[in-house]
């Protein structure tokens, strides 16, 4: 599997490398994406950029307390936290929990027993966020919890920013989106202006919904705003499959 077909991106703040190194290769193995900080600071700073779908955070940092990561981290994103921590203290636990931790497993602890923990947490997430664990339109389906998009029940590839964009798209579905609104909430503020960048993304994403002819026009452009994806009304996909 290529890096591109990762699934979710996990980020991880611990700053013992043996940890580091055991969660890398053991969540490559199940098809996550990895990015690691040995510190707080950067950890937060890296949320910001790298915007993982879920973090695996140590309390015992060496810069900072893990409950002031999770402050920080609670006041501009709600993505899932696990608290790693090798602390027994039932009021760490709850401090953290209180300050937005979604989650813990206390160190030692067994790979079977975390995957099951950031599964479940990933797919709250996604029901938090989408009111579901899928999205769809017409014959176009996208499995939020394992990253597949579905067009006409066939698996198709996406990158992983082309899959953010039809995700948006599939959520506003119907809604004019102006560009800046979309390159800020796909790209990030720093991207409100590359206009030509989403015009390419823009093409790639209407290329792969041609599993089907002419889907691709579902994504209608409006010259001077910006763009909306057509909503496909059941009748018209019934349609389609007599034709």
């Amino acid at each position: 599997m290529t890096v591109q077909e990762k699934k979710n991106t996990i980020l991880i703040i611990d700053d013992e490398e043996g940890i580091r190194k055991m969660l890398n290769i053991f969540l490559d193995a199940v098809d996550f994406k990895v990015v690691e900080s040995d510190c707080g600071k950067q950890g937060i700073r890296m949320a910001a950029s790298v915007r993982p779908n879920l973090i695996l955070l140590d309390l015992g940092l060496p810069d900072m307390d893990g409950k002031e990561v999770i402050q920080n981290l609670r006041e501009w994103t709600q993505v899932p936290i696990i608290v790693l921590t090798v602390r027994s203290s039932e009021e760490e636990l709850v401090a953290a929990l209180n300050m937005g931790a979604d989650d813990y497993i206390t160190k030692p602890f067994g790979a079977d027993a975390l995957l099951a923990r950031i599964n479940a947490n990933l797919r709250k997430s996604v029901v938090r966020e989408a009111g579901e664990p899928e999205l769809s339109n017409g014959p176009i389906r996208m499995d939020l919890v394992r990253h597949e998009v579905h067009i006409g029940g066939e698996k198709v590839a996406f990158t992983p920013k082309e899959y953010d964009l039809l995700r948006y798209f599939l959520i506003n579905c119907g809604r004019m989106l102006t560009r800046r609104q979309i390159l800020k909430e796909v790209w990030g503020p720093a991207h409100v202006e590359d206009t030509q960048y989403l015009r390419v993304y823009i093409g790639q994403v209407r290329d792969k919904l041609e599993v089907i002819p002419d889907l691709k026009k579902i994504i209608v452009s409006e010259a001077g705003i910006g763009y909306r994806m057509d909503v496909i009304e059941a009748a018209a996909q019934s349609e389609s499959k007599v034709a």
